[in-house]
């Protein structure tokens, strides 16, 4: 698939926004779906609402393949996006892409239950299982704005480990994964080069910015009831959950996943705190 148009669902975020310019460096085709058609440079900006039906359609006119992005705190996100990728694949669309997690199986909760159909739906697709973004902490996260307000990282996941991966290295999967001739048809476990727990995340940020930055570590319910000020309940205890299965050692691992995709090898925390910190985002 080495013509043709992709549509980019959320366009402007974390991951569209570098799938967009990466995909018109390389001299493809895009539109760029948001709720607001924003701009982003490389592609043709065009609305698109989850929740609204009638965006559907100019979405998807003209393209042949999409990424997705699951609607943001949606708990039954199978409800919204089966009916949207039937019609994708009625109306013509080849290859679909779809974000998921590396902390979310095949036909687990929220998303795991869209990656069990899409490959009945579409003979050419790709799941990305990416484990937790190091833009986590230094973007709007709620982790990077307590590691700026008071210079702490609250979790539930005590000594657990990750494989903290740069939505940069997930994007450049991504863009092969809609433009190699032969599709992936498979899930894509990603990681960065190195597995870290919150304490060294901590250190790491501590060293390059001459700042001081914790690890404090919450029980469970402590850590549901700090995140449901800030989101509703059952998210809050979807991603305690989460925490606690880090402490499990769920995500203690490292694939070359990235590196035997793309032929470069991910970017590691360190390089990543070099160019950008919570204090300069």
């Amino acid at each position: 698939m080495t013509t043709g148009t992709a549509l980019i669902i959320g366009a402007s975020g974390t991951t569209g926004t570098r799938i967009v310019a990466q995909l018109a460096a390389a001299g493809y085709r895009a539109k760029a779906a948001s709720r607001r058609a924003t701009a982003v440079a490389g592609a043709t900006p065009v609305a698109f609402d989850w929740y609204d039906p009638s965006t559907h359609f100019d979405a998807l006119d003209g393209v042949d393949r999409v990424y997705l992005i699951p609607p943001l705190g949606e708990s039954d996100p199978a409800s919204v996006m089966l009916p949207f990728l039937k019609q994708a694949r009625a109306v013509g669309v080849l290859r679909a892409v779809l974000l998921s997690s590396s902390a979310i199986a095949r036909g687990g909760p929220a998303v795991g239950m869209v990656h069990d159909a899409l490959p009945d739906l579409f003979d050419q697709w790709a799941v990305l299982r990416p484990s937790w973004f190091m833009q986590n902490f230094t973007g709007t996260h709620p982790h990077a704005t307590s590691i700026r307000d008071h210079g702490t990282i609250w979790t539930a996941a005590g000594d657990g480990r990750v494989g903290f991966i740069d939505a940069g290295d997930i994007a450049s999967v991504a863009v092969h994964a809609l433009t190699d001739e032969e599709a992936p048809n498979d899930e894509l476990i990603l990681t960065g080069p190195e597995a870290l727990s919150f304490d060294d995340i901590a250190t790491r940020i501590t060293e390059i910015s001459d700042r001081p930055v914790a690890h404090r570590r919450l029980s469970y319910d402590h850590m549901v009831g700090r995140l449901s000020a800030l989101m509703p309940e059952s998210f809050a205890t979807m991603l305690t959950d989460m925490d606690v299965a880090i402490a499990e050692g769920s995500e203690d691992r490292v694939t070359d996943t990235v590196q035997r995709l793309t032929g470069q090898f991910p970017r590691s925390f360190r390089d990543l705190l070099a160019k950008e910190t919570p204090w300069n985002h």
